[in-house]
This record gives structure tokens, sequence and C-alpha cells, in this order.
């Protein structure tokens, strides 16, 4: 028998029905809590044990009720995915269909919202389960191509007897996820999909490279974007006095006038014409614009007074940070690194670079690497993060907002402060397993 997780993976090349076969008594012993001699993937043992403490049960095939194709379209019309499908599809279709898989594009949710490729396969997708409108999350159906990589943030390639659920154990799949190059929230996952017998150790890679492909397209449609409000905002700046700035509706900095050009303003969760108090700039007018929003600054700027700030960490991939005070609130969304490191911040108030890169990288070294997302955190926090040490500002009153069951906490992060506070407040789940569900 093969002695390790990679013995295994070469020998799915080879032998794709002897590697599953393997990995079957792998996953039984496992789930036996019995000791085994090739011990799971790290990012398969931990979606097991997610799957555990969830309480899915790995005997049972549990399917959502597909979207209405109504609510199916409008996720279509309203996720980034559909501007980035010819990079999928080029990327992706033409070897899937000669290699006998499909290509499988979900939402945030891990509901199947595209699929295309070899016909056979995917009338054996049908069977199971994975149709338009599934529900794909891994709280759901379990270890899989498209839940587990949105948890892990990271591609993530899914291998018979790896899936948690046992009728999912002829099946193949590998999965990336897609983040918006904005500000790096998760859009979705790209997935590739078919028979175990299909199997190979380079899919892994080529599906996440045709993802970064992705998010290098949606890059260069933003800056477009951008190039063509900056065109509308140029001679409307040039007329005014003052302090002023033009950005578009995510808060992107096209043009300014009159004072520093910064990259990104964080605007409230639905801006409205009117008067507001921005972070750094204070109080503010605000004037729609076609595709963005004209932004004139108080000639004296005063000082934002905070009395709270809310980091909720609570709900899965959907992290956030709240500013509120005298003057109004403010809400803005973090991408998986800022939600690390505001959350290391809130847990013990006053941190050097040397500390953070600790927690954050197991290296205190890595202290430009966080001298440089702090800098980016500040576009949007502006002074309510102070420095030397890094710390929030002084005066106010910080909340931290976390899940319900600890397991929970930032389930993507491997960074050894995150994972520390983890492990701390979750007890082993092999110790006593969940009733499954029924």
């Amino acid at each position: 028998m093969p002695q390790s997780t990679t013995d295994v993976t070469r020998l799915a090349a080879r032998d794709p029905a002897r590697a599953a076969h393997v990995l079957n008594e792998v996953r039984e012993a496992a789930l036996a809590g019995r000791p085994v001699r090739v011990a799971p993937r790290p990012v398969i043992e931990a979606s097991w044990e997610r799957m555990r403490r969830q309480g899915v049960d790995p005997e049972h095939d549990v399917r959502a009720v597909l979207l209405s194709r109504d609510d199916l379209e409008r996720r279509r019309r309203e996720t980034p995915l559909r501007h980035v499908l010819p990079v999928l599809r080029e990327g992706l279709l033409s070897v899937a269909d000669v290699t006998q898989h499909i290509m499988v594009v979900a939402d945030t949710d891990g509901r199947v919202l595209w699929r295309e490729g070899s016909p056979g396969v995917l009338r054996r997708a049908d069977g199971l389960g994975f149709e338009l409108g599934a529900h794909w999350g891994e709280d759901v159906v379990g270890t899989n191509g498209v839940g587990t990589p949105a948890v892990a943030r990271r591609p993530v390639q899914v291998f018979a007897a790896e899936h948690f659920v046992a009728s999912h154990a002829t099946w193949t799949c590998t999965g990336a996820p897609v983040a918006d190059p904005r500000d790096g929230r998760l859009i979705g996952v790209v997935d590739v999909s078919g028979p175990l017998e299909t199997m190979h150790p380079a899919t892994l890679a080529w599906v996440g490279s045709v993802a970064k492909l992705a998010e290098a397209r949606l890059r260069e449609l933003h800056l477009t974007s951008l190039e063509q409000l900056r065109a509308v905002a140029a001679p409307l700046l040039a007329r005014l006095p003052g302090r002023a700035l033009v950005v578009d509706r995510d808060g992107w900095t096209a043009a300014v006038t009159g004072m520093p050009y910064v990259h990104r303003v964080a605007l409230p969760v639905e801006p409205v014409s009117g008067h507001v108090c921005l972070p750094v700039f204070g109080p503010c007018a605000v004037e729609p614009l076609p595709g963005g929003w004209l932004i004139r600054a108080a000639d004296r700027p005063e000082p934002a007074r905070v009395t709270r700030i809310v980091l909720d960490v609570s709900r899965p991939r959907r992290w956030s940070v709240t500013v509120s005070g005298d003057t109004g609130s403010w809400t803005h969304e973090l991408s998986a690194r800022h939600a690390e490191l505001l959350y290391l911040l809130a847990r013990s108030r006053t941190r050097t670079a040397a500390d953070l890169a600790t927690d954050l990288f197991g290296d205190p070294h890595r202290t430009v690497t966080v001298r440089a997302e702090i800098s980016r955190v500040r576009r949007y926090l502006g002074t309510f993060l102070e420095h030397r040490p890094y710390r929030f500002r002084e005066g106010a009153e910080v909340e931290l907002l976390l899940p319900d069951d600890p397991a929970d906490l930032l389930p993507h992060s491997t960074a050894p402060g995150v994972v520390r506070d983890r492990r701390a407040a979750v007890p082993d789940p092999r110790a006593q397993p969940p009733e499954p569900r029924s």
C-alpha cells in the first residue's frame, strides 16, 4: 500500500481504480476513528473535520432544492463571473471535452450557474445531482471541488473517496476560487469534474491558472471602466474649487483635484446624494454621476469622531468592518487577508509589525508584507487605525462579532494566530462525533 498521499496521487495517474480503493480504505478508517496507514491530505482532513462538526451524514446523499429558472437567471445577471465566461470556456472547455470532463461555474453560495462539456459526463453528473441550480456548498454535499475551494480559498482537487459523502466516490473534481481583484472578495468557483478514471494531477495547476486568468480579465475590465469614468470626471473637476474626487460605485478613485490621490474611498453601504461623513475626508457632499459619485470635501476637514468600530467575522465569507459615531456610520466588506489582520488586532489591541507577521505567516521577519497590507487597510480605515504600534483608534469602542461555532472562525485561514484561537476553542471532533443528520 502507498505510504503517503503523494504516493496515492502518483498511483491515481497510473491506476485510478487502485488509488480509489486505497482512498476508500483511508476514508473508512478515518471516519471510524481507526489508525490509518496513509493520512488524508491536510486540506481534505480539515474538510472532513468540518463535515463531522456540522453533522453531514457521510452515507446519505443530501440534495437541496434546485434554483428556479428565474432565480438562476437573476444570479447569472448579478454575478461578475458572467464577464469572464469567455476566458473560462477558452481555457477549460477545449481540453475538458477531450478528457471527458465538464466545466462548472458556481457562485459564492455554491450554486451551479453554468455547466458545459462532454454530453456523456453531463448525464452522469445529473445522477449525482450536479445540475444547474444545484447547491454544492460544502455544508450541503460535503467535501467537493466546488464547496471546499470556497472555504479553503485555494485550488483543491478531490478524488474518489476523498469526497466525504460515499455516493460521490466515483467522481473526481478540481476547483479553484475566483476572487474580485478589487478587494479580494470571493465571487465564485470554477470547477472541472468527471468520472474518477479521468483524474490527472496536472488538472489542479491547470484549473488554478485559468482562475487567475479570469481574475486578470476582471482587473482589465475594472481599469477600463475607471478610464471611462475619468473621461467624464476630468472636465467636471477642472471647474470645481477646493478638494474633490470622482469614484466608481465601489469607491475606487477615477480622478482628484485639490488633494493627494487616494486609491479607494470607503463609501456607505448604500450611498445617496447629500451630506455624509467619510473616513479620512470628514464631512462631504456626495452627488451621483454615470457610473460613480462626485465627492466634494469640506474646505476645512474636521477629524471624524468615532465612538464604535464593529468587526464582523461571524458569517462565512461575509466579513466586514463598520465604523459609527455622531456623524453617521459606514461599512466596508473585507477581503480574506484583511479579515485575518483586523481580527488579530481586535484580539490584541496593540501589535508591532513583527507580532502581526508571526501571527499571520509564522515568520516575524515578514514585516514588509505586513506594512503593505496595513497600508491597504488604512486606505479605507484612515486614521481609525493607528501605527507605532498598530492599533485601533484610541477612545473607540471595538466590538468583535464571532461565529456561534468557534470552528467557523475564518475557516479559510491558515494564519498561525487564527488557527491557534480556532483550536483553543474547539474540542477534538473525533472524541465525540455528532449524530448524523437525517
